[in-house]
Order: structure tokens, then sequence, then C-alpha cells
């Protein structure tokens, strides 16, 4: 049985060994073709990231490789062209990874609490108002997609503090209504607000 088993084998090699040589051939050219593209979309996507690191811009298609969306991302945020950045962060938030979206997110977070801390020095408190909430919501997403990400949890406690030290700006557009500011002991830190 075994020796006809055998025999069998050796019988289909002889006359199909030419095809399964081209066939094999075939596919390890499909293979490396595949390999390729992949390496030249690596290489295109570095050059992209290095000059936005560089300072240089260069266009990102919301269909690119999240790499280069991050680093779009942050090149955009660094400017304040806030509008640009979201529009590229949902489409990270589509076919990024959690550790890439969490970053993109830290960085447009960033870009908002930049720009709220510049209007609050310039005395223009409505305008900021905004700013911090956004920059809150950023951050809180940051942190869903990646807890361990410490910067994030210490800019969301200083976005949290605006709002302690600025209580008009949750009460025109917040999630919660803050305390009467009568009562200073919901300013302390560590105490949840609407408890003695």
């Amino acid at each position: 049985m075994i020796d006809a088993l055998r025999g069998d084998i050796l019988a289909f090699w002889s006359a199909q060994r030419s095809l399964l040589l081209v066939a094999a051939l075939l596919a390890t050219a499909l293979a490396t073709s595949v390999e390729f593209v992949e390496w030249r979309s690596a290489v295109a996507t570095n050059g992209v990231v290095k000059s936005l690191l560089d300072g240089h811009d260069r266009h990102v298609d919301a269909a690119d490789r999240p790499e280069a969306l991050l680093a779009r991302i942050a090149f955009l945020a660094k400017r304040n062209e806030l509008d640009q950045a979201r529009g590229l962060l949902e489409a990270l938030d589509r076919a990024g990874d959690a550790q890439t979206r969490a970053r993109a997110h830290y960085l447009l977070a960033n870009a908002l609490l930049r720009t709220a801390l510049e209007h609050i020095e310039k005395s223009e408190l409505e305008a900021a108002g905004p700013f911090v909430n956004l920059s809150k919501r950023e951050y809180r997403r940051a942190l869903q997609l990646n807890p361990e990400l410490w910067d994030a949890k210490f800019n969301v406690d200083v976005a949290a503090r605006l709002v302690r030290d600025f209580p008009d700006f949750e009460r025109k557009s917040g999630d919660e209504l803050s305390a009467d500011p009568k009562k200073l002991w919901t300013d302390i830190p560590g105490k949840p607000k609407g408890l003695p």
C-alpha cells in the first residue's frame, strides 16, 4: 500500500514537475512584488514624516498611512491649524491603532489648550472657554485609547483646574453645572462637587 502510494506520488511529480515549479516561481514572484510595493510605500511615508518633522509642509491624504497622518496632525497642531488637524484625526480614528490615535488626540488637545491659554492671557475668557472644554474632551479620548499616557493625565488635570479657576467655562458649556461660587469648599482639590 505504501509502495503504491509512493509510486503514485513519484509518477505525479514526474508528470507535473514543470508545472509545479512554474507555479512556485510565480507565487514567489507575486509575493516579492507585494513586499516591494509595501516597502516602497513605507519608504515614501518615512520621507513624508521626516519632512513634516523638519518643518516642511507636505500634503497628506486621509487615505495615507497612519504614521503620515500622525505626523501631519502634529505639524498642523503645532501651527494651530486645528480644523485641518481635526479632519485628519477623523481619518486616523478610522484607520490607526489605539496608540497612534491616542497620540494624535493628545497633540490636538495640547493645541486646543495652548489656544485657551493664549485667550486667558489676553483676558478673553469667553473665547477661552470652548477651547478648554474641547481640550478636556480630547485628553479624555486619548486616555480612553491609552490609559497609561501620563502626559494626558497631567494635562487634563491642568484643564480641569482652569475650569475650577474660571467656573464660567463649565457653567456656560460644560457637561455639568458648577457649584455656586460662594461655596468655596467645592474649589478644594480632591473634593467631589456637590458633597459637603
